[in-house]
């Protein structure tokens, strides 16, 4: 019997451990911030658009590169002009000389070779303007990624904590079930006996599967909140799982100093509506100098050969090699008159979308203060809420206890037990959202404060 009595000890404590070795370690709320930054699809795709911004301002800083341009061809064909100017249209071929009296259908080759250079060499700042506009095209890019960042961080957060508030109530609908499986045997035993009525044997036993079934729905919604946090993360939702001492440390820091000063001026969603309000700006700078004179310089040298010499046609072979050699160098300006009017509309429209920059920027502002007096508000009410809630915890214990007793001593019905039941779930209940609505009172309040750091600082 003895050695019976301690293989079953031994058994069920490898049993124990089995299942303890397959429950997941607690994931911190830092290394879960820490993987979305890393993995999170969106803020990928943010950071490419950034290599993307990048690249386009590489590409822009690359405009003052002048053209040099090596041309070459060979033609056989008639030699006919008449005298007259025409527009090319781009279209019509050159035919010098060969002004003559009647049409002539002799064949001709000719060979022409071009070397051609032309810069822009100076358009008194639009090189610059358009060199700020892609680097202020960047910083845009590059805020929108950290308001991104900072925005998922935002939700990572509050997945967590929904975790929390959920593991939370699991833990006192595990509690109810198992007070309620108690209750019900012990008026089984009751109503065996004839101390009972049988009816309050189905009373229990309603109110045992009404606990399972609640259990079954906050475990439902627990993964989904888990699988929501795994698409932002890549970690396996299985894994997801809250550091239930995280909400105690918090907790316990309830009569710490208050945060910091918010930060508003260094605000991620503030930062990305200033950029846009700049990026507006350097954009109204272009408009204002890409119609400025262009100084032009030009150069080209090419080389001409004929099988027609002195307006006679010689044997097509002649007309290879360069019989005649040129070159032309030369500065110019160019200035359209009409690119004044041009000017004035474009920068009067950029004007308006910086005026709608900016607006948008006030109106950031002052809903960012509105959301930090929000905070302030609701982390204050919290705190009291926290302070207040043990006291009804401990009152509706005890009255659940004080119940049971005198249920079983037949002194009270199962109505008044099951109110006292009530009673105690509700207090657990609250007591678990209370602490739920202080931590994320005081995450929200770090968030539109730009103060993350400080109450992450306080879980080391």
């Amino acid at each position: 019997m003895h050695y019976l009595k301690y293989k079953c000890m031994l058994i069920l404590c490898f049993f124990t451990i089995s299942v303890y070795a397959q429950q997941p370690a607690p994931l911190s709320l830092k290394v879960l911030l820490n993987t979305v930054d890393q993995k999170a699809p969106a803020l990928l795709a943010d950071s490419a658009a950034i290599s993307i911004k990048l690249a386009q301002a590489n590409e822009v800083r690359n405009n003052w590169l002048p053209n040099f341009k090596l041309n070459y061809q060979a033609d056989v064909g008639t030699n006919n002009n008449v005298a007259g100017g025409y527009f090319g249209f781009g279209i019509v071929p050159s035919n010098s000389s060969g002004v003559r009296a009647q049409n002539n259908t002799s064949s001709a080759l000719t060979n022409l070779g071009i070397a051609s250079f032309d810069w822009e060499a100076y358009n008194f700042g639009a090189y610059a303007a358009q060199n700020r506009v892609a680097n202020s095209d960047v910083a845009v890019e590059r805020n929108n990624f950290q308001n991104s960042r900072y925005r998922l961080q935002a939700y990572a957060i509050g997945g967590y904590l929904e975790l929390m508030r959920l593991q939370d109530f699991l833990a006192i609908q595990a509690r109810t079930i198992q007070r309620d499986d108690q209750i019900r045997k012990s008026i089984q035993s009751l109503a065996k006996s004839g101390i009972r009525p049988g009816v309050d044997t189905s009373i229990a036993e309603a109110e045992l599967s009404k606990a399972r079934l609640n259990y079954i729905e906050l475990d439902n919604r627990f993964k989904q909140v888990q699988l929501q946090l795994s698409a932002i993360s890549g970690i396996p939702s299985q894994a997801i799982v809250p550091d239930t001492l995280m909400g105690d440390k918090l907790s316990d820091n309830i009569g710490a100093p208050a945060l910091i000063n918010a930060d508003t001026a260094n605000h991620p969603y503030i930062n990305y509506y200033k950029s846009v309000v700049q990026n507006s700006l350097q954009r109204e700078d272009l408009v204002r100098k890409q119609y400025n004179p262009k100084i032009l310089l030009e150069a080209a040298g090419w080389g001409r050969g004929s099988s027609i010499e002195n307006d006679k046609f010689g044997p097509l072979s002649n007309g290879w090699g360069f019989d005649r050699n040129n070159y032309l160098v030369g500065v110019g300006v160019s200035y359209n008159l009409f690119d004044l009017r041009r000017k004035q509309l474009k920068l009067r429209t950029q004007k308006t979308v910086t005026d709608y920059a900016s607006k948008q920027l006030n109106e950031q502002k002052s809903l960012l203060e509105l959301s930090i007096n929000q905070a302030n508000v609701e982390l204050n009410t919290a705190r009291q809420r926290l302070q207040e809630i043990p006291d009804q915890l401990k009152a509706a214990t005890a009255g659940y206890r004080q119940k049971l007793s005198l249920y079983k001593s037949g002194l009270t019905d199962i109505i008044e037990l099951n109110a006292a039941v009530n009673i105690l779930y509700r207090a657990e209940t609250d007591y678990a959202q209370a602490r739920y609505a202080y931590t994320s009172a005081l995450f929200q309040k770090a968030i539109t404060g730009n103060q993350l750091p400080s109450v992450l600082n306080l879980l080391n």
